[in-house]
């Protein structure tokens, strides 16, 4: 890796604690992207950048409308499906029952949001709002380089303006309209992952209705993610690091930037973006619901050195309370279990508290969790 200067760091101060102390620095992107240099808060490890291939995944795409209305076509598409999340786990969707007009309205919100001066940034982080603007608090050792602003999503409830309620309290009612936009987006993504457990049922020869029954009251994190351009040398700089999602599913709209690439076939390959298109990816979680037979897509962002990027995720959560175990039907021949149950709060907070995702976060906690239980005797 060449060798990066690092300039003095444009810290914003936060807000103070009790005590008149200032327990977290934040960085301001807009100064970063002035200085011209990369400081080394955000030089990820050499081995976490692996050189991309320059080529394309072509992974399968599903037509949501189609397979929904057409048995013989949710047969064909689970087939697909079935062979890329034992490859490498990732597929996308299309055609699922929101237009143009409303993506490029949920990304424009999603702009006016980031757009926000970072000292409302920070003072809406010191309510715990659900921003993150990169800062050396929880990640300790490496910085991506992004800005996130994140809220919950409960799948069974008869709340019909909960999103609207939380980014009103979060954000102020200054943000009305964002939070009308994400309501709509949330309850497009609840209807979507009932038809993506149906067919990733389908796929591995389960009872077609046990992930959405398991689902049924999920609690889900919105996830809205922006990627300031790195003008400077940007060996060592990403977006986020290489890593597996530790919930079920990932599902993600990305604007027409690109820089999200799947390691698959030993290489780095890219997923460019696609208009009406979502990537779905598996995580931890989902991987032991099916006992190891699906894979959790590894997967990396790179920033551009020149446009903003900007992405939505929506992470599919199961209940906290909610044990983590595969059907029967996928044990019924003697298979050895691959991991133990767990229940989802339990990874989620050793995600919070204990190590931060990477590409093997299930193998450590399944390790952590045995040796806990272990000292216990």
């Amino acid at each position: 890796m060449e060798s990066i200067n690092t300039p003095s760091l444009p810290f914003f101060p936060p807000p103070k604690d009790q005590q008149g102390e200032n327990k977290v620095q934040f960085f301001d992107f807009t100064l970063l992207q002035k200085e011209g240099n990369v400081p080394k808060e955000f030089i990820w490890p050499s081995e976490h950048w692996v050189k991309s291939s320059g080529e394309n995944i072509e992974l399968p795409l599903i037509d949501i409308g189609v397979i929904k209305s057409d048995e013989a076509a949710m047969a064909n598409a689970a087939r697909i499906v079935r062979e890329a999340c034992i490859k490498h786990g990732a597929f996308e969707v299309t055609n699922i029952g929101v237009d143009s007009d409303f993506i490029n309205a949920v990304l424009q919100e999603t702009y006016n949001i980031f757009k926000l001066p970072l000292s409302k940034k920070i003072t809406a982080i010191a309510k715990d709002s659900g921003f993150s603007v990169a800062h050396a608090e929880r990640y300790t050792t490496v910085l991506p380089w992004k800005e996130t602003f994140t809220f919950m999503y409960k799948h069974n409830t008869k709340n019909e303006t909960q999103v609207v309620d939380v980014v009103n309290s979060l954000l102020g009612e200054d943000f009305q309209q964002s939070g009308l936009v994400y309501q709509k987006y949330s309850d497009a993504m609840n209807d979507l992952t009932e038809v993506i457990m149906e067919l990733l049922a389908i796929s591995l020869g389960v009872d077609r209705k046990h992930y959405q029954r398991f689902f049924e009251d999920a609690e889900s994190m919105m996830r809205c993610n922006f990627y300031p351009p790195c003008s400077a040398n940007l060996t060592g700089a990403l977006g986020n690091g290489p890593h597996c999602d530790p919930i079920s599913i990932t599902i993600l709209l990305q604007d027409q930037v690109g820089g999200l690439e799947v390691f698959a076939d030993n290489k780095w390959l890219a997923v460019p973006p696609k208009p009406d298109t979502f990537v779905i990816n598996i995580g931890d979680t989902f991987m032991a619901l099916t006992n190891g037979l699906y894979k959790s897509c590894l997967h990396r962002v790179l920033v551009s050195n020149e446009l903003e990027r900007k992405s939505l995720t929506f992470f599919l959560n199961p209940r906290g309370d909610k044990t983590v175990s595969p059907p029967n039907e996928l044990l019924e021949n003697e298979e050895a279990r691959k991991y133990p149950d767990y229940k989802w709060s339990e990874l989620y907070e050793y995600t919070q508290k204990t190590r931060r995702v990477d590409a093997s976060t299930l193998d450590s906690f399944i390790a952590w969790r045995h040796s806990s239980e272990t000292s216990k005797f």
